[in-house]
């Protein structure tokens, strides 16, 4: 049955491209509080569902009575199959309730970014090129939360093949902002409450950041420790899948279901670590950076930042910053020229699938596809060399911190969500760590002009799991024990 959002049939598929939300699509603005998000965290109902106090149809109602009730003002989804949750709900209450649940995650509502292969929803896009277009498999992350009971609830907008042009979607907690992208439907379903999982991708930062103007959490883990099979490509050597959660819990809970059962990108064995996530671990030092994303912070967002640090240090972190150590301050000066370099390995990297998508017309690509294109033409082998040099320095960087350190703190994003819906915000503080191919936490733990702010932990290639522990720290270090998520 094909309709059009926000109608929110049983089952219903917006036509392509994506249709610009109406003039008088509802409006809304609600003040972010870190301690009282409107994410919807799946992981502490498990308790309650072993204990037959509450089902995960439960669950799933109260995130379809959020979603018919959000959807018309925030239009993350591009598809829904409302029917085909709920059966899948009942069937993991009947596992819950005889104590044999597939996964940490039976039943846990899940949205998949448009651009993720689904063998029974279009996979299209938000490209006129692909209307309509049905894969006949499940990429392999989608196969996976499927075996592991998760409850799929449909997919959501992206950017244009993930870098071009922006779709719909809005804010949750200001719909006058963007979502940030490119996975902008993923992102503002699990921050606004409507799921607890998001699959996203990341090239540059398209995890991270959408994940911190949305109040959710977020893991870009160690490249290719989660199989990006059915994931349209990008650029091979930068694309990750991203998993956005409405907690940490949920986020890694979600990863480890997913490589547990399909692991890694071949020849990468999948990531390595419990099934839940790891008890929160103090690091005795983190590494403050700034990164090229500095200058474009605003005063409000530095101080938020600052702040953060400091309760950091005042609970007994060692904190190393450019100030105070040479290494860091070296890393420092490497990230603030790392722009051009993940420029050219995108344009360079992405000349096919790109090229092959203008060959349907130049009228059927946005403007940023052919600015890349553009690019692309511009270098030669020997301009990717440099770049690939450059990054495999940048690694070579970090990799020396990891006898002196136990992480790296830094913003995801230069200030809370900006007022503009073509354009998804800056991605310099999401780079560094997509270059450097090692694990990257989003944590949404900052207010800034009431709108959400997340702090990026990062860590080392290969340690998502240390990385996930000490992640869990900071969360309880910088939101009260009682109000963690």
């Amino acid at each position: 049955m094909v309709g059009a959002l926000p109608g929110l049939s049983e089952n219903c598929v917006t036509v392509l491209p994506v249709r610009p939300l109406p003039a008088d699509a509802p409006q809304r603005r609600i003040a972010y509080d870190p301690t009282r998000p409107l994410a919807r965290p799946y992981m502490p109902k498990t308790v309650a569902f072993r204990a037959g106090r509450s089902t995960p149809r439960d669950f799933l109602e109260a995130c379809i009575e959020t979603l018919q009730r959000d959807e018309p003002a925030i239009s993350a989804f591009v598809s829904l199959d409302l029917a085909a949750a709920r059966r899948a709900a009942d069937a993991a209450t009947a596992r819950w309730r005889e104590g044999r649940p597939f996964s940490a995650i039976d039943g846990m509502p899940v949205v998949i970014k448009d651009m993720i292969e689904t063998v029974d929803l279009p996979t299209q896009m938000n490209s006129p090129i692909y209307e309509g277009w049905q894969a006949r498999r499940d990429a392999a992350a989608v196969l996976a939360l499927r075996q592991a009971g998760a409850v799929i609830l449909g997919k959501t907008v992206t950017t244009e093949f993930a870098c071009g042009n922006s779709g719909p979607t809005r804010n949750p907690y200001d719909t006058s902002r963007t979502p940030g992208g490119s996975s902008s439907g993923s992102a503002a379903a699990v921050g606004g409450g409507m799921a607890s999982l998001g699959l996203g991708t990341q090239t540059h930062g398209s995890t991270i950041r959408p994940a911190s103007y949305c109040g959710a959490y977020a893991l870009k883990p160690t490249h290719g420790a989660l199989h990006v099979g059915g994931l349209a490509p990008l650029a091979p050597t930068l694309d990750h899948l991203g998993v956005i959660g409405a907690s940490l819990e949920d986020v890694w809970a979600g990863a480890m279901a997913i490589s547990r059962i399909v692991g890694g990108t071949p020849p990468h064995p999948g990531l390595a670590g419990p099934e839940e996530a790891p008890p929160p671990r103090r690091p005795a030092t983190l590494v403050r950076l700034d990164t090229l994303g500095w200058d474009e912070t605003p005063p409000s967002s530095r101080a938020a930042f600052e702040d953060a640090v400091s309760r950091l240090a005042r609970a007994g972190v060692r904190i190393l910053d450019a100030a105070n150590d040479a290494a860091t301050a070296a890393l420092e000066q490497e990230l603030r020229g790392i722009g051009e370099v993940a420029n050219d390995l995108l344009a360079w990297e992405a000349r096919w699938p790109l090229a092959a998508y203008r060959a349907h017309g130049a009228d059927q690509v946005g403007a940023r596809i052919q600015d890349l294109l553009e690019r692309a033409g511009r270098l030669d082998a020997a301009a990717y060399a440099r770049a690939l040099a450059d990054r495999q320095r940048l690694r070579g960087m970090v990799a020396e911190f990891a006898g002196r350190a136990d992480g790296f703190v830094m913003l995801c994003s230069s200030g809370p969500a900006i007022q503009d819906h073509g354009f998804t915000g800056s991605r310099n503080y999401a780079l560094p760590w997509t270059l450097v191919g090692a694990p990257a936490f989003a944590l949404p733990l900052l207010a800034v002009e009431e709108l959400p702010l997340g702090l990026q932990l990062a860590g080392f290639a290969e340690r998502d799991a240390d990385a996930c522990a000490v992640a869990g720290w900071v969360r309880d270090t910088l939101l009260p024990t009682d109000r963690k998520i």
